[in-house]
């Protein structure tokens, strides 16, 4: 749900780019309004406030400007509403087209040399319903924008077609007895019939485009098994509470975010965080409310329900960014302003210069309505929200979380990347870099290395028991174990006294690296964590060496190739020494490093990048928070600080670095796709308006432009849906 000092209203009766304005200009003269966007293509109003408001006045507002508005539904409640409007919207399309094709019927059949035509009174009887009854809701909407002193799609239509009718009417009824008129009732039907079929078909592909959040709601069960005292209770998921116990079958939805307390299985998060391979589950690990559980029956700890869970707030923040504008659109908003106006300027201009020419007030009155037909602005005000919409749809299905239409539209002019290290390039946790055993066997280093560390919760000591069951090395008992103080840990084993620590173990032991020396000293170079496994009694030796160090993530190098040959830079900026980010950076062919720079200082070297171009920060830490903030984009690595999150505009659900150029991708796609979608919809009216107003496009055909206008630019939007994360997103062509 919306923030208290945000509503979230759907309105009703919007038609066009000049409507949204409208009602956004209504809601910001209410008092205490501090900001109000109106979303075309989703009907939403998302409105700030700066203190207590009654919803109802905001609802007065919407209704007073002429169009309906109301609270926030149930989902299912208002799917059911919105199905319910579509399904009418069809049946009505379906009567407007049974009564219009008996009219436009003897125009078709001209060109083939048959030469029929209605009766005047048949063409009235046929061409009435459909001006007075299915094109009700335009006389409706019409009124309503002249009330509020404005003008929008409806008002152009409603004036067209009524002349074209009034115009009709009058040559019937006017004509000599036995003569048979010029009518144009088939103008006017068709191009109601027309409108309702562009109306319909753009409900249509608009619910396209709301398909992920329809997606991410279907994700969300209804019910619950909870577990009370060994006893399975089923509940719906409001009657629990956080810390309850609950079931999780093989193929169920997990209710609730929480934390396994027993079983094993795996998860299929694909829908929620994008990724496709099933995630193993055991006792202590996290899941997420809303993905399928795999093959085992879990017992889960609630840790988060209704609002608090990952995929609610995943749904806010697509929802979020879906209802924002992107910078672009305020030309649009500009342009809906004052467009209806000029057209009816250019319309009653069209009539009176061809009365001036000397044509008759027939030919001059339908030129006129051509104009006002063909000028519709929906295209206009579609163009942007659409494509705003399909693109953070289709990012949201790959886990790529795009919080506001700004950082949508910005992302495709990025020129340079800045990346935190830790958690961002790399996995955050040591592992085993290098090792060497002075005998040769690796196995044997490791299995005394794993087993004088067995049990311990130290990061160094579980990164050699994992490489340990990587192997399938078991750890032995070890007898007198022993901590050492900063420097390590001791014990016996087989009667040898073995420690294992840091350089000052080795140096209090009367040890010297020997061999070892060159090794140590490159190791250290790369900012690795050495440890030395050495041998006490009854010989006093060194056995080997361990170097730990962060491990680069697996699609971290793929990430910078494909940024790399879209021209734009990378930079690592790290609080590490040097040589740990340059062991990175090389590994990763990362030429600009930044290292041993303060939290403090990491905002003000992003500033100073700014001034060479668009800059992207991707980090995951609070550290990182203040240069996310900083950057024209802030990219938060998933499992990184909620802190991190909010200063972003784009988060990505799971921490693979490859999301990133895909992020850009999917960016430069969407504002592709409004690019084109603006030149499509004032092409249509550059075009057409003048050719209608000087008399070559008569107002069938100008219906067909307008109704084909607003699809194509829905459809056009529409292809992003089809956009898939490849492994080089410079292979795949333009949607």
């Amino acid at each position: 749900m919306p923030s208290p000092d945000t509503f979230d209203l759907p309105i009703t009766g919007m038609t066009c780019a000049s409507c949204s304005g409208r009602v956004e200009r209504a809601l910001r003269k209410v008092p205490g309004v501090t900001n109000a966007t109106v979303n075309l293509a989703n009907e939403r109003a998302h409105v700030e406030v700066a203190g207590p408001i009654d919803p109802a006045t905001l609802i007065a507002a919407v209704d007073k400007a002429g169009y309906g508005a109301s609270l926030e539904q149930d989902t299912s409640v208002q799917e059911a509403d919105q199905q319910k409007r579509h399904d009418s919207e069809r049946w009505r399309l379906m009567l407007a087209i049974v009564l219009a094709v008996p009219l436009v019927l003897p125009m078709l059949l001209q060109p083939l040399g048959v030469h029929w035509m209605l009766p005047g009174w048949a063409q009235f009887l046929l061409a009435t319903p459909v001006q007075f009854f299915l094109g009700a809701r335009f006389y409706v909407a019409a009124w309503k924008a002249v009330r509020a002193g404005a003008g929008n799609m409806d008002l152009l239509v409603a004036l067209g077609t009524s002349a074209g009718y009034g115009l009709s009417v009058y040559q019937w009824l006017t004509a000599a007895p036995g003569s048979m008129p010029h009518l144009y009732f088939e103008a006017s039907a068709v191009v109601i019939a027309l409108v309702l079929l562009g109306k319909y078909l753009e409900s249509s592909a608009k619910r396209q485009t709301a398909s992920a959040i329809r997606a991410l709601e279907a994700l969300r069960p209804e019910r619950a098994i909870q577990v009370i005292d060994g006893q399975e209770h089923d509940v719906a998921i409001s009657a629990l509470k956080v810390g309850d116990l609950v079931r999780v079958k093989p193929g169920e939805r997990f209710p609730v975010d929480g934390q396994v307390v027993e079983g094993h299985s795996h998860a299929d998060e694909a829908l929620i965080s994008g990724e496709s391979l099933p995630i193993p589950k055991q006792p202590g690990d996290k899941v997420t409310g809303g993905a399928i559980n795999g093959e085992g029956r879990l017992l889960v700890s609630t840790q988060a329900l209704g609002a608090e869970t990952v995929l609610a707030r995943i749904i806010r923040l697509v929802e979020d960014a879906q209802s924002a504008k992107a910078p672009i659109q305020k030309l649009v908003d500009k342009v809906s302003q004052v467009f209806v106006p000029a057209v009816l300027l250019i319309a009653m201009a069209t009539l009176a210069g061809w009365l001036f020419a000397g044509a008759s007030l027939e030919v001059a009155l339908i030129n006129a309505v051509a104009v006002l037909v063909i000028a519709c602005p929906c295209a206009l005000g579609l163009a942007t929200p659409t494509a705003i919409m399909a693109g953070t749809g289709v990012a949201a299905r790959y886990g790529i979380l795009i919080k506001d239409a700004e950082a949508l539209e910005r992302a495709h002019e990025v020129t340079t990347v800045v990346f935190d290290k830790t958690g961002t390039l790399t996995s955050g946790t040591p592992r085993i870099a290098h090792m060497v055993a002075l005998n040769g066997d690796e196995s044997e280093l490791l299995q005394m290395a794993g087993t004088l560390q067995r049990g311990s919760e130290h990061p160094l000591a579980k990164a050699v028991l994992d490489v340990c069951s990587d192997r399938g090395l078991t750890p032995e008992d070890v007898t007198h174990s022993r901590s050492l103080a900063g420097r390590g840990i001791a014990g016996t084993l087989h009667g040898r006294e073995l420690a294992l620590g840091n350089r000052r173990l080795l140096e209090e032991s009367g040890l010297n690296p020997g061999s070892l020396a060159d090794k140590a000293m490159a190791w250290e170079a790369e900012g690795r964590t050495l440890s030395w496994l050495i041998e006490l009694a009854p010989q006093r030796q060194v056995v080997g060496l361990l170097a730990f160090g962060d491990t680069v993530k697996p699609g971290a190098a793929r990430a910078i190739e494909q940024l790399s040959k879209r021209h734009i830079s990378s930079h690592l900026l790290t609080g590490d020494n040097w040589g740990s980010a340059n062991a990175v950076a090389d590994t990763l062919g990362i030429t600009d490093v930044h290292a041993e720079v303060l939290p403090a200082d990491k905002a003000a070297a992003v500033v100073a990048l700014k001034k060479t171009g668009v800059v992207a920060m991707v980090g995951d830490g609070i550290n990182d928070a203040p240069a996310l903030a900083a950057a024209d984009i802030g990219i938060a690595m998933g499992g990184g600080t909620d802190v991190a999150m909010h200063a972003s505009g784009i988060t990505l659900m799971r921490g693979d670095p490859r999301l990133i150029p895909a992020a850009l991708d999917i960016s430069r796609r969407t504002y592709a796709k409004i690019r084109q979608n603006l030149f499509w919809a004032f092409v249509y009216n550059l075009i057409g308006i003048p050719l209608a107003a000087f008399g070559l496009l008569n107002p069938v055909l100008a219906g067909a432009a307008m109704a084909l206008s607003s699809v194509s630019v829905v459809s056009n939007a529409l292809l992003l849906k089809t956009w898939k994360m490849p492994e080089d997103p410079m292979d795949q062509g333009d949607a």
